[in-house]
């Protein structure tokens, strides 16, 4: 128990320390490094509760694609940053009211255990009622059997979302050359070879 609770209190504090680098280091590389750290440390604390599915979900995911992704956008795109914190204080207002409904949504929620502090014990009950089952087969008991319908619905909405992505950055430049098989396959020998008389000895 001592070394568990060692462990805890080790990956919180680095979370945290990572979370507070993340808005606050100057420079965004280093923030992105921040980040993933914050992020195996999560995973970390989640390995602890048990829930591994959600660690490795914390891993494969959100490091290894959407803080790379951060990354690389960050490295090759040539951001004027200093520009961009020059409009921070007319956002303020709206970043503050929403930092407020976010603190009164988690408010209620700790009110509401508060008020039901059975709601935690059932919240934390295993779904499947066999036993020796581990985290990631009950979860996907669960997604596969019951909520089925709203998980493929959620797979085709980040589907459309990803081909909307697709569209909506497609740009179409002039003098780039593109490959056209259609007019290769159409082509025809005339427009593409042209038969010259060259006498012997002048060359070409």
């Amino acid at each position: 128990m001592i070394l568990q609770a060692l462990t805890f209190y080790l990956l919180a504090a680095v979370t945290l320390a990572s979370g507070v680098m993340v808005i606050s280091a100057r420079n965004p590389v280093h923030s992105v490094l921040f980040l993933i750290l914050a992020f195996f440390n999560s995973a970390g604390l989640f390995v602890l509760m048990g829930a591994e599915f959600l660690a490795m979900i914390m891993v494969i995911v959100y490091v290894g694609a959407v803080a790379v992704l951060f990354l690389f956008v960050v490295m090759m795109l040539d951001i004027n940053f200093a520009e961009l914190r020059q409009g921070f204080l007319q956002y303020l207002p709206v970043g503050g009211l929403v930092g407020l409904i976010m603190l009164v949504e988690l408010l209620l929620i700790l009110g509401g255990w508060a008020i039901q502090p059975q709601a935690a014990a059932v919240a934390a009950a295993p779904t499947p009622a066999v036993a020796n089952v581990s985290n990631t087969e009950a979860l996907g008991a669960l997604l596969y059997t019951r909520y089925i319908y709203l998980f493929q619905a959620a797979g085709i909405v980040l589907l459309i979302a990803m081909i909307g992505a697709i569209v909506l950055t497609l740009r179409t430049r002039e003098g780039v050359r593109k490959q056209s098989i259609s007019q290769q396959v159409s082509r025809r020998r005339e427009d593409a070879v042209e038969v010259k008389e060259v006498t012997s000895g002048s060359g070409i």
